[in-house]
């Protein structure tokens, strides 16, 4: 049994620890408020989806003892959410049909349970506030071949405006008794920067009575590796289709140039963004 005086003791490390873990605190928002004002000078958006991704992982890597590796990834995102507060306010649109609440969780979760969220009755709204400048980040459902709203569409054109995927969520999965099984990407107005583990999301326009089996071909054949063909819309007289790649991709990469430069079968090719890989179970020793 433990004696009152060692109790005591041991409450008073407890308050000198936390002291400690205080100072370091400020001390980091201090850096961050630097980081803010240099991210402004060169026009830089203040979320780092990619870094934040990296963080997580390299503190996970190196975690040890009996507290629990999920308990410090979301005690990490609230702390991450509260330095992106001291560089700049943040809103997040977050899709939210009538029934249910899945998504404005996950958003909570990963973007702070203190940062403004906005909930918008369809996923085009969300689009268009992050697209117009209203929120920094909006939250929408993972795509499927049943979408009745495939926002993903929308965001195939050239405008530096239009918002790119730059996460999945959730990062760490969900918390006990939250979220049944829903999952969404995160989409802002910036292009994510691989970290070395990641996974990207391709939009190709192609001609009429394309196979799955062809399309896979051609990609195979430029060098890119899909993961899932996500979705596939009719425009007009050809078909649109949303596929995920292993590994990042960005805009200039050659192998968009070599998938594209027959126009047959694929007549366009638009990188919609990416996102670092989430956690899964095996990462969190759960």
């Amino acid at each position: 049994m433990v004696s009152n005086t060692s109790l005591e003791t041991l409450r008073q490390d407890i308050d000198r620890i936390d002291d400690t873990i205080h100072d370091l605190l400020m001390q980091r928002a201090s850096v961050v408020e630097q980081v803010g004002l240099l991210k402004g000078q060169s026009n830089l958006p203040p979320l780092s989806p990619g870094r934040e991704a990296e963080i997580l992982r390299r503190l996970v890597a190196r975690h040890q003892g009996r507290f629990p590796k999920a308990s410090l990834v979301r005690l990490w995102r609230e702390l991450i959410a509260g330095m992106v507060a001291v560089q700049t306010p943040l809103v997040v649109a977050v899709f939210m049909p009538e029934r249910g609440t899945g998504y404005l969780e996950l958003a909570r979760d990963h973007y702070g349970a203190y940062t403004q969220t906005t909930a918008l009755r369809s996923c085009g709204q969300v689009v268009h506030a992050v697209a117009e400048g209203t929120a920094g980040v909006g939250v929408v459902p993972m795509p499927d071949r049943d979408d009745v709203e495939p926002w993903w569409i929308s965001l195939m054109g050239d405008s530096a405006a239009l918002p790119r995927i730059v996460a999945r969520l959730p990062f760490a999965g969900p918390g006990p008794g939250r979220g049944d099984g829903v999952e969404a990407l995160a989409i802002a107005r910036s292009m994510p920067q691989g970290t070395g583990y990641d996974r990207s999301w391709l939009a190709l326009e192609t001609t009429p009575d394309i196979s799955r089996a062809r399309l896979r071909s051609a990609l195979g054949a430029a060098g890119i590796e899909p993961t899932v063909m996500a979705a596939t819309q009719r425009s007009d007289d050809n078909w649109l289709h949303l596929t995920e790649i292993s590994g990042h991709l960005s805009p200039d990469d050659r192998r968009i140039a070599r998938l594209t430069e027959r126009k047959e079968p694929v007549l366009r090719a638009v990188v919609l963004g990416g996102y670092a890989v989430p956690f899964g179970p095996e990462d969190l020793g759960e």
